[in-house]
């Protein structure tokens, strides 16, 4: 058990409208795929959740002074930045966000520059927006990824006007450090190229000797040519509140991304403003607890990969509790049905622009975790007999 916090037994989440359970109600599979985790959020946010309830009148609710002072002295504190209250937007969730963006700085046939493998929304976003898709792979040097900026400038043209940056990256678990953000600075300023900064992971750092910096943070030109998105949503386990935020320091950009978002996008919802600012202001101690919990589950999921199903590779991890996993060697046509036929259900890295890779999610109780890789174990013997 863990002090203070119970991240050992979790509630049933079956024919709750789970969209990670319920793709397999009524089926021995465990789900380890969509980004939520399996543990209960921080009791704050469920005791003001259930004062807000209490309150009895629901209505039309716009963001208050200290929910947005919540996030400000958030990401001071966490982070070091200094926020202006004016450069926030709310938003309903990042994936919205993302799709707006590509509207608003863009016409028809213009180009948006992203990273594969990445969040699979980066590569529906600028074609659902009439844009073309960019999407360049990142390199793995020294088993790890980072970019390939001579592919990339390779790829880049005069209509490309966006670069979606995954930072921390989902799925491959990279912090970016200063020098790889710097040279991609040095990119998107040659290539006069608006960034859209997705940092909703960056409260989820495993590796001690790693920190994240936020793109907006960087330099004069960062700052002035980025769009961060943000929510307490991954960090808290709270997406289904969809309460997120983007920070727009230029006047313009922020006037241009508003004027696209009209009469298009729903507000948030009073919930969800409650539950943001409970988990700014009170979520901390609960936060160091869980960054205990993923980082052994990181180090067990690693450790057990590794010793007995060698064929499969996992990538050294540094945030995020989604392990990437790389199952080209073992030979199957579909990798995660076969898997989920023998009971474990993992996301198709085929979605994120990576055929033969898969990715798990370890954000659950060490029993269920345990209990998947033991199934992995199996079908993975299974192969070729």
């Amino acid at each position: 058990m863990h002090p203070h916090f119970d991240f050992d037994s979790y509630p049933d989440r079956t024919r709750t409208g789970s969209l990670k359970w319920q793709r397999y109600q009524d089926k021995d599979i465990l789900p380890m795929w969509v980004a939520d985790m399996d543990f209960r959020s921080p009791e704050e946010i469920r005791s003001a959740l259930h004062a807000r309830v209490e309150h009895g009148v629901y209505g039309y609710t716009i963001p208050y002074t200290s929910v947005e002072d919540a996030v400000i002295e958030y990401l001071n504190r966490s982070h070091g930045l200094e926020i202006k209250r004016e450069w926030i937007v709310w938003m309903p969730g990042l994936v919205p966000a993302l799709n707006t963006a590509s509207r608003a700085f863009e016409n028809p046939g213009d180009g948006v520059m992203t990273n594969t493998p990445v969040y699979p929304p980066f590569l529906t976003a600028p074609e659902w927006q009439d844009k073309e898709l960019l999407s360049v792979p990142l390199k793995i040097v020294e088993n790890r990824y980072t970019f390939d900026f001579e592919a990339m400038e390779a790829a880049v043209t005069e209509r490309t006007k966006l670069f979606i940056l995954c930072n921390p990256h989902n799925p491959v678990g990279r912090v970016w450090n200063r020098d790889e953000l710097g040279e991609l600075i040095s990119f998107c300023k040659k290539h006069d190229l608006i960034v859209i900064s997705d940092e909703i992971h960056c409260d989820l750092i495993l590796d001690e000797y790693k920190k994240h910096h936020s793109f907006l943070s960087l330099d004069d030109w960062a700052y002035d040519h980025s769009l961060t998105l943000m929510a307490p949503s991954k960090t808290f386990n709270v997406p289904g509140l969809s309460c997120s935020f983007i920070l727009i320091p230029n006047a313009g950009l922020r006037a241009r991304f508003q004027r696209a978002s009209r009469g298009m996008i729903t507000e948030v919802n009073c919930l969800g403003y409650v539950g943001c600012e409970a988990a700014y202001r009170h979520g901390g101690p609960w936060l160091k607890e869980l960054i205990k919990v993923l980082q052994g589950n990181y180090e067990y999921t690693y450790d057990y990969i590794r010793e007995k199903m060698p064929k499969i590779h996992m990538f050294p991890m540094e945030a995020t509790y989604l392990a990437w996993l790389d199952v080209s060697r073992l030979g199957l046509e579909a990798p995660d049905r076969y898997f989920e036929d023998h009971g474990v259900g993992l996301s198709n890295g085929a979605l994120f622009g990576s055929k033969g890779f898969l990715r798990l999610n370890f954000g659950c109780p060490r029993k269920m975790l345990e209990s998947a890789l033991e199934r992995m174990e199996v079908a993975y013997h299974k192969i070729g007999t």
